[in-house]
């Protein structure tokens, strides 16, 4: 059986199925981390050489990426982490309120004690991640949160076009949990958003994730006039 950098077998859990999704998953580790930061050049070879594979991967990984908005590509200059405007910044926060409510009216009707379940686990990964100051696992936790919750709407293509739109802010993210302040913030929204969820009051929801949604916003909104 093929391998994958690092000795895992292809198809062997946690390890992605090939080579290109390997690397796509260090990629987006790499760039939510913060180890890349927005317009930061991405060197190609650099990059390959550290996940142990050709540069003909690492190029088709950078390509899904620049689809999604992550990173873009410079004539002559090649790719770097995609810096967002305070415009795109609002437009995606927009639309995700727009597709997020929707979600989350149809999710709090059909979320299952299982899912609720999860939901939780992830709240408590998000709690215990923080306290560590380990952003990359809270980063990968709040995601499961939530998405759990958007999940339980039963609505794959609409709950893959929300996740789209999160793909997009990803660089912003983790600089968002730098704050301390930011982290403890999250914490007190997540347990209001599971109460929520944990009475199916699809109102109630609504109004918390806009409520998280716009703090993140104004949040994100100086760190980019700082950028500036």
């Amino acid at each position: 059986m093929s391998t994958v950098p690092g000795g895992g077998r292809i198809g062997a859990a946690p390890r992605p199925l090939t080579v290109q999704q390997y690397v796509l998953a260090e990629l987006r580790q790499i760039i939510i981390a913060g180890e890349l930061k927005p317009g930061q050049a991405i060197r190609q070879e650099s990059l390959a050489e550290r996940l142990g594979v050709s540069r003909a991967p690492v190029r088709e990984a950078l390509k899904i990426l620049e689809g999604e908005g992550q990173v873009v590509h410079r004539p002559h200059h090649g790719y770097m982490v995609a810096e967002l405007s305070l415009p795109d910044l609002l437009e995606v926060y927009r639309i995700r309120a727009l597709l997020e409510s929707d979600a989350a009216r149809l999710a709090v009707e059909r979320v299952t004690d299982t899912d609720l379940e999860r939901i939780v686990a992830a709240q408590h990964e998000v709690e215990e991640a923080a306290a560590r100051g380990d952003l990359l696992t809270m980063t990968a936790a709040n995601r499961r949160f939530h998405f759990t919750i958007l999940e339980a709407s039963r609505m794959p293509r609409l709950v893959r076009i929300i996740r789209s739109l999160w793909d997009s802010t990803d660089a912003y993210r983790s600089v968002y949990y730098n704050a301390p302040s930011n982290r403890d913030l999250v914490e007190h929204e997540h347990a209001g958003i599971v109460d929520a969820v944990r009475d199916r009051d699809g109102d109630r929801l609504v109004k918390a994730l806009a409520e998280h949604r716009d703090h993140a916003v104004e949040a994100l909104r100086q760190i980019i006039a700082d950028e500036s």
